[in-house]
């Protein structure tokens, strides 16, 4: 054991050497189970009675979905307050900032921002049913979209973006990200919040799926599994430029393709076949398909 206690050692004295600690008392940073517990909740105010057991009818819909909703804005306000919290402390380091103005700010920050989104749920539900019915209508696998809301992976991706898209244009640090990246482990569809993606978007099957963050995508957009929206380049330089393509209305994206460029535009109705490498735009109405050997 003399072995095990050396290694102790050596792990603290790492802590104190590289720091890499997120304490819980002070100014901590938001907690991954906490943002996915969110995440739980918020699908249950979303689709109520599909993703977890409480019994429901239309006589304790309304309250079981105040009381559900008054402890998300809690929680909410609780993640999204360390946020900014530690974004107003990245940029006030050495300069003597006043921690308990920072921290009264941030509070009143973060209650804005969540009753913001309450406010905005009911347009996001109205998103999610367009994005429903194009899955239902796309993909003649679906039995009903019963289905789609209970099991479809892409569909669980695009629920996640629309939360998290709201954060990110808040500018609301970490929180989007975290959102994102716990449904990309699930699903293994890879959405960056900042995507703009347009309504009644459908991810087919999704596996390998990569949407980057200054993609735009448009109305009736359908892709399938594999698909990457990515840059050109990856330098740093690049940052808050736009990287990514703009997929207009109406175009069906085959798997595997992969799309690049922050110039590169797919016209409206444009169908892009499997396995195609683009970085140049594409004219509306397009037809795109890999040369067979």
């Amino acid at each position: 054991m003399r072995k095990l206690e050396k290694s102790i050692e050596h792990i603290i004295k790492s802590y104190e050497e590289y720091g890499l600690v997120n304490y819980t008392k002070g100014n901590n940073l938001p907690n991954w189970e906490s943002i996915d517990d969110i995440l739980s909740g918020l699908n249950e105010v979303l689709f109520p009675g599909y993703r977890e057991q409480t019994e429901l009818d239309k006589n304790n819909l309304s309250l079981i979905t105040g009381e559900r909703i008054n402890r998300l804005a809690r929680e909410l306000i609780r993640e999204v307050e360390k946020s900014i919290s530690f974004a107003l402390r990245l940029g006030q380091e050495n300069k003597g900032s006043d921690t308990d103005r920072m921290q009264s700010g941030s509070q009143a920050a973060a209650e804005i921002i969540v009753d913001e989104f309450f406010e905005e749920l009911p347009n996001i539900r109205a998103f999610l049913a367009m994005d429903l019915e194009a899955a239902f209508r796309g993909d003649p696998a679906a039995a009903n979209p019963d289905e789609v809301i209970l099991s479809y992976p892409g569909f669980r991706a695009i629920t996640v973006h629309r939360i998290a898209n709201f954060f990110y244009l808040r500018n609301v640090p970490l929180i989007p990200r975290i959102m994102s990246e716990i449904i990309h482990g699930r699903t293994g569809i890879d959405i960056h919040p900042g995507a703009d993606i347009g309504e009644s978007f459908f991810i087919d099957h999704g596996t390998g799926v990569v949407i980057g963050e200054t993609a735009v995508i448009g109305k009736n957009v359908k892709i399938y599994q594999g698909v990457t929206l990515g840059a050109l380049s990856v330098s740093k330089e690049k940052a808050g430029k736009k990287r990514h393509p703009t997929i207009e209305d109406d175009v069906t994206i085959y798997a595997n393709a992969t799309i690049l460029g922050g110039k590169t535009e797919i016209g409206k109705g444009s169908v892009i076949g499997s396995s195609v490498w683009i970085t140049e735009s594409v004219k509306p109405g397009s037809k795109v398909f890999a040369l067979s050997k």
